[in-house]
């Protein structure tokens, strides 16, 4: 059974069903069946719940939920400290088990990731593989998932939300209208609360409401996304499987010569400044984030020293940037007169489909920023998209190679 007719092709989107839960369960079978959830400072009753299994959520249990809310909802409730080297480790097994099926497999985050087996069928039924897929993550990694099935990633990717937990769901091109389009607009992929709101401020409750309006005035209100949007409602969506996409390096960078060779720190502050706020006015333009953040040194002798640092979040702000510059440059600058600076932002992702790395730290924060984001988004919302603006801030880790990696490391090391 071809999903879309013979000549189209044959999309899977994988989606691991509560995956750091899964693995801990995995880990310690004696947790199957349980509500467990994994949280940030676990032995505190302030701490932020990441994430939890479903039988923890059918009490009520919810993401960025403290810890004495969520006990108090399901007593019973065992609570897990992140071990992100074993979901790491899970992950790549993850993704060696759907390479067997294809070459075409593209990560999208630590637990999800697209396939391509239009070509590698070898006369078998789509949905029998993708059982076949499914009971082998089952069977040999105690991991559950569901997996959209269509003849193009978003389609895909909607389908796979549709049946949780080890849900198949097969989405045609020509069942939409009863399948997608009566869906709300909120529940489509790649439309935020924000974008929601506004959408429902022209009348648009569903996705079919947002086939129905007309493309200029999707694209007074939200800019070129609106037009994006309005295709993937139709189902139009020719994005590839790209293997290699996780092999991209792009950057975004801005460098500036002195008008003299300076040791003034007051004077390199002020250049730092100027180059952050260049770097990120370029990455706003972009709707970009950067994961990694070079820092480019050369002395009055012309000696170059070029130092970048890994950040556990990414960074898309002037003040993100800047403060990480001066780390990086503070620490290596060896006091001597500087001729030239450099700043650039490395291994961009778009901004909509940024995956933050769960550092626990950084997650309770952003969950105790939650009403500046609020306010930020009021802001936008009156004014226009990008009048306020903000970068993730997030600690970093040194690192002094140059070479490209993929923006969640998780898969940094797959072909070791």
């Amino acid at each position: 059974m071809q999903v879309e007719g013979k000549k189209g092709r044959i999309i899977f989107h994988i989606d691991m069903n509560s995956f750091y839960a899964s693995v801990e369960m995995a880990y310690d079978p004696s947790l199957k069946g349980k509500p467990v959830a994994i949280a940030g400072n676990a032995a505190e009753r302030k701490g932020i719940i990441v994430t939890c299994s479903y039988e923890a959520r059918k009490y009520g249990v919810k993401t960025t939920m403290q810890i004495w809310q969520a006990r108090r909802l399901c007593p019973d409730l065992i609570v897990r400290t992140p071990n992100f080297d074993r979901y790491r480790e899970s992950s790549r097994a993850m993704f060696d088990v759907l390479r067997d099926y294809t070459p075409l497999v593209e990560p999208v985050s630590i637990d999800e990731g697209y396939m391509d087996i239009t070509d590698y069928t070898n006369g078998a039924n789509p949905i029998e593989l993708a059982h076949s897929l499914q009971s082998r993550l089952m069977e040999e990694l105690m991991l559950p998932s569901s997996i959209g099935i269509a003849p193009n990633k978003f389609l895909a990717k909607m389908a796979s939300n549709m049946k949780k937990p080890m849900g198949i769901t097969v989405l045609r091109k020509r069942e939409l209208d009863r399948t997608l389009w009566p869906l709300p607009i909120g529940e489509m992929h790649g439309v935020g609360e924000k974008t929601a709101d506004k959408l429902h401020s022209i009348g648009i409750q569903t996705i079919h409401d947002l086939i129905l309006t007309e493309e200029g005035k999707l694209k007074e209100l939200l800019g070129i996304n609106g037009e994006r949007l309005k295709k993937r409602a139709a189902g139009i969506d020719d994005r590839p499987v790209d293997p290699e996409s996780i092999h991209e390096f792009k950057s975004i960078g801005n460098s500036s010569t002195l008008p003299q060779d300076s040791s003034n720190p007051r004077e390199l502050d002020k250049l730092i400044k100027k180059l952050s706020e260049s770097v990120s006015r370029r990455m706003h333009r972009k709707n970009v984030l950067a994961s990694k953040l070079s820092v480019m040194i050369r002395y009055g002798n012309r000696q170059t020293y070029t130092r970048t640092s890994k950040l556990d979040n990414p960074v898309s702000s002037a003040g993100d940037i800047e403060e990480q510059a001066k780390r990086i440059f503070y620490k290596h600058w060896t006091g001597d007169p500087i001729r030239l600076l450099g700043i650039t932002g490395l291994d961009l992702m778009e901004k909509e489909e940024a995956v933050k790395q769960l550092n626990l730290f950084s997650y309770e924060e952003d969950a105790k920023e939650e009403p500046i984001w609020n306010v930020m988004d009021k802001l936008n919302g009156k004014f226009g998209k990008h009048t306020v603006r903000r970068g993730l801030k997030g600690k970093t880790e040194e690192d002094h190679s140059s070479g490209t990696s993929f923006n969640k490391d998780f898969l940094q090391d797959r072909d070791k």
